[in-house]
């Protein structure tokens, strides 16, 4: 069997492998072994966003725990991060979470959560898949009373509605804010609006409407064009979209134009600073942060470390040196004060926050940094060697490089959970960087596009 584990848990396209319903199964028998730690009852929650392939997946997740003897809480479409919380406030062994986030409807994944709500350290995840491969644990078959049962949780969504309102002080309410929310047809469908409008925002929603096949389909985070639209039309103060799984937010201003995620960091990190608030004065982003918003921050005394892109090398880095926010481009932010995971809503209520306590708008709020120009490619690719082995590949990135002569930055790396070559560049001519990156895809498509 291929490695199972990504750089986000299981992905894949449903019903081909990994993604099956007899991996799910294993799946779920190896992660009840792991996670079963004290005496008594053990519990693990199970949560997923509304793919229509999530009820095969859930149904065989579901008869591998139980299978161990562990039971199950089950809680239906709920974001990523809710998952995170409710395997902390329930006090379950761990959680899991149906979901490819911002992927087709096709493809569907599994990740989880340890107890403390945070995602499995790279160890965990090996220790699963030697389970698996080795059948070291086919003969644990508890019988009679001692399998395990399933239930359903019917008031975890108004728990997680609670708890993302908790992330803000009381006396705060969104009154006077007009926005439109884009649930992209998928986990946050249901809280997200209820929890903007209980904090008593004017709230127009789209994306709301899933049947299974829908999510992420032209609208969300990956695809904000319907939300620019509707900002405008409807003249709302702000936008917010969120992805399948919720644990990311894209904002529009109220102009229609997308705000991304590096100056969203920008303006929370300094209002954060102002407020006492910012551990260490560093805020975490990746190798693709825009060079802007290091210049920015140190303008401000504010240090910008950087991790390999990932959230979950973000929260690594986070815990590593206790750090309490971080960032990524495209949207996930962690507020380690408030969820251990990227949490969507929790953002989007962090930018309200700000746009309330400062009577500004966010196009105004976005200046806290001016960008440096940057160009992203994405190539797709038939298979992911490493770049250093192929010369031709190797010697493009070197003489791009060159060609910037210092002034800019060169980042290539495969995405780690599609089939993409993402080539970054960055540098203060606009022409440059664009010829750069074209020359530099080329060569990529030629051997290994």
């Amino acid at each position: 069997m291929r490695k199972l584990f990504g750089t986000d848990g299981v992905r894949g396209v449903a019903n081909l492998e990994p993604m099956t319903s007899e991996i799910a199964m294993q799946l779920g028998r190896a992660a009840a072994h792991i996670f079963m730690r004290r005496a008594g009852r053990h519990q693990i929650i199970i949560g997923k966003d509304t793919r229509i392939s999530g009820y095969m997946l859930e149904s065989a997740l579901t008869a591998g725990i139980c299978s161990m003897g562990v039971d199950v809480l089950l809680v239906g479409p709920m974001p990523t991060p809710a998952i995170a919380f409710l395997t902390r406030s329930m006090r379950a062994d761990a959680g899991v979470v149906i979901s490819a986030s911002h992927n087709p409807y096709q493809d569907n994944g599994i990740k989880f959560f340890s107890g403390d709500g945070f995602k499995l350290p790279d160890e965990v995840e090996a220790r699963i898949e030697q389970l698996i491969v080795s059948d070291e644990i086919s003969h644990l078959r508890p019988t009679a009373d001692l399998i395990g049962k399933a239930y359903r949780i019917d008031d975890a969504e108004g728990r997680y509605i609670e708890f993302v309102k908790r992330s803000l002080p009381k006396e705060l309410d969104f009154q006077g804010i007009k926005l439109v929310v884009d649930c992209a047809n998928g986990a946050a469908y249901k809280v997200a609006p209820t929890v903007l409008r209980e904090l008593g925002a004017h709230v127009e929603v789209i994306g709301n409407k899933p049947d299974g096949m829908n999510i992420n389909a032209g609208c969300g985070a990956v695809h904000p064009e319907q939300l620019q639209e509707a900002v405008r039309q409807r003249q709302a103060d702000i936008g917010i979209a969120l992805d399948g799984d919720a644990d990311r937010a894209i904002f529009v201003c109220e102009q229609g134009k997308i705000v991304d995620g590096d100056h969203v960091m920008a303006s929370l990190a300094l209002d954060m600073q102002q407020h006492g608030q910012l551990t260490k004065q560093t805020i975490v982003g990746t190798v693709m942060s825009n060079f802007g918003l290091e210049l920015s921050m140190a303008k401000a005394g504010i240090t910008l470390v950087r991790t390999p892109v990932g959230d979950r090398y973000l929260l690594e880095r986070m815990l590593a040196d206790g750090y309490n926010f971080g960032g990524e481009q495209s949207g996930h932010f962690i507020f380690l004060d408030h969820n251990t995971t990227g949490d969507g809503l929790i953002s989007a209520l962090q930018m309200l926050s700000l746009m309330k306590r400062t009577k500004k708008p966010l196009s105004e709020l976005v200046k806290a940094m001016s960008p440096v120009p940057q160009v992203l490619l994405n190539v797709t690719v038939k298979q992911k060697p490493v770049l250093e082995s192929i010369p031709d590949i190797h010697r493009a990135i070197q003489e791009s490089e060159q060609r910037l002569n210092g002034s800019g930055r060169v980042v290539v790396r495969y995405s780690g959970t599609e089939p993409l070559l993402r080539i970054m560049i960055e540098g203060e001519q606009d022409s440059l960087i664009h010829e750069v990156a074209e020359n530099l895809a080329k060569v990529v498509r030629v051997h290994i596009g």
